[in-house]
């Protein structure tokens, strides 16, 4: 298959949908219900299409009845079917297999499809109809342990007002095996004034930052809200785009919820009532569910919501623990930002995955054959200093730098001849690469692993000089670039994890070329 091949044809059908109505599957005929004739013209599929939680037999097929997106939706109220095909081949003559998914407004429309009986480490294509509307085509592919090679995505960070999504475009056209995004698929705050502005950063320097577009409304809190947020972000075609082309892995960091919450604990307290955040929080898990090609909704028990979000995906020599650091974390420490540590968070009770998470993880690690180990995660493992030895040091404290307790804990499972492990991981704004030490700090114990982190999407990153000019003090970082946006291609062999670090040129540009920064190879540092 041509790596451009699914792109086109998504893009094509992204710009006119074809009114052909398929009515015979393998030689049967299928009723197809009209429902709605695309409803006074409009188009019903305009978020696209999208696949995830891959498994070598299964997985999951989204779409969302969206004819007017940023306005909940625009359908009527009541059931609608959409008809769903996979096939085996892109130009979806040869069907594997299809039906009939039923959805409501409570579910905002959206569509998920648990797709089984596949054979592992294949593609396959998807379409879905409603009425005579297609939607566009869409490409997925299995899991397999048994894949020589994996081709890894990773993505984070992708502020809607910050900067357009080039990263996408060219991330489609390098078509991944799977897209692992750990966190901030939409930004919860509201509107910024368009245009660019000089922003002091430090140092008697200041720096170029810019509003490209803008957000729908003013700071989200309800569920109405979160839809058409989402919706916002999902109306980029570029993003549509990287969703069709491959199975997405997914998981929450913070600004899909609130700034810097933690647990049950939002960013601003004095703000917000105990009662007030956990409605918030299950109003944001639940818009997230429906935009998402995840397997369970969230739930609500005693009014505490809850989405499974930590889960473990094998490709090939990679086998890929997805952590959830946000809902079972003790809160920040010592007033959370950027500052010494105090005693509150030395404490060993503090805990960044919550016991049984934190369980499961060990669990995992230490049972898993796989050449390489990786810990896909919202904040950085690696620690990163802000002042000079050999004053103690000043780090951020919504990374695992303010859980100390809990990143030894792992560090110790990780030193314990657990294969290759690697960290992908996203949050704060800047590309990195490092070599990870037992002791944070202390290159002479043993070194447990990597972590590798992609530039953002499109998020901006204001405190990158304070990094820069505290690159010498962190020389167990290899790579630091926080001046550009862009993702990481991550390719596993059975002795190897390559990183190629691509960057956006001009991320105020959605045609801007993207070009690779540099490559680094685990075996090499």
């Amino acid at each position: 298959m041509s790596a451009a091949t699914p792109l086109r044809v998504w893009m094509e059908g992204l710009s006119m949908f074809s009114r052909r109505l398929f009515l015979a599957s393998s030689g049967a005929a299928l009723w197809v219900p009209k429902l709605a004739n695309a409803q006074n013209g409009k188009q019903h599929f305009t978020l696209g299409v999208a696949s995830g939680s891959p498994r070598p037999s299964s997985v999951i097929l989204w779409t969302r009845l969206a004819p007017n997106p940023l306005q909940g939706g625009g359908m009527p109220s009541g059931v609608a079917q959409v008809r769903y095909r996979v096939c085996t081949d892109e130009e979806m003559r040869k069907t594997l297999m299809d039906g009939i998914a039923t959805t409501a407004e409570d579910k905002a429309h959206s569509v998920h499809v648990r797709i089984e009986g596949l054979r592992p480490g294949r593609e396959y294509f998807y379409q879905f109809y409603y009425g005579d509307e297609e939607s566009p085509v869409g490409r997925t592919r299995t899991s397999s342990p048994d894949d020589d090679s994996a081709k890894i995505a990773l993505a984070y960070c992708q502020h809607y007002e910050s900067g357009h999504y080039a990263a996408y475009r060219d991330l489609a056209e390098w078509v991944p095996d799977c897209v692992v995004h750990i966190g901030d698929y939409i930004y919860e705050g509201g509107i910024s004034p368009l245009g660019a502005r000089m922003r002091d950063v430090g140092g008697g320097e200041r720096r170029l930052f810019e509003t490209v577009r803008q957000h729908n409304s003013d700071e989200i809190t309800t569920l109405w809200d979160y839809r058409n947020r989402y919706a916002l972000y999902r109306s980029d075609p570029h993003l549509q785009a990287a969703h069709a082309i491959a199975p997405w892995i997914v998981a929450m960091d913070d600004h899909e919820v609130d700034n810097n919450w933690a647990s049950n604990t939002p960013q601003d307290p004095e703000k917000q009532t105990q009662l007030e955040f956990q409605v918030r929080k299950y109003a944001a898990f639940k818009a997230y569910y429906e935009h998402m090609p995840i397997e369970e909704p969230p739930t609500l028990r005693d009014m505490r919501p809850a989405l499974k979000v930590y889960n473990k995906y094998v490709f090939g020599p990679a086998q890929i623990h997805l952590l959830d650091t946000r809902q079972f974390r003790s809160d920040q420490p010592c007033g959370d930002g950027r500052k010494p540590l105090c005693s509150d968070a030395t404490d060993p009770a503090r805990t960044m995955l919550g016991a049984e998470q934190e369980a499961w993880l060990s669990r995992e690690l230490k049972q898993s054959s796989s050449a390489f180990n990786v810990i896909a995660t919202q904040t950085w493992f690696t620690p990163y200093r802000y002042n000079a030895p050999p004053d103690g040091p000043v780090t951020n404290l919504d990374s695992w730098d303010g859980y100390p307790a809990a990143r030894n804990r792992l560090s110790s499972v990780l030193a314990n001849d657990v294969s290759n492990p690697v960290f992908l991981t996203g949050d704060w704004h800047t590309a990195m690469a490092s070599t990870l030490y037992e002791k944070p700090f202390d290159p002479t114990s043993k070194r447990i692993g990597h972590e590798l982190v992609g530039g953002p999407i499109s998020s901006g990153c204001p405190w990158a000089r304070d990094m820069e000019v505290m690159r010498s003090a962190n020389p167990h970082v290899s790579h630091l670039n926080g001046q550009q946006r862009g993702y990481l291609r991550a390719t596993f062999t059975s002795d190897n994890c390559h990183g190629e670090f691509r960057v956006v040129e001009d991320a105020g540009r959605a045609n801007s070329p993207v070009f690779t920064d540099t490559e680094i190879r685990t075996k090499d540092i």
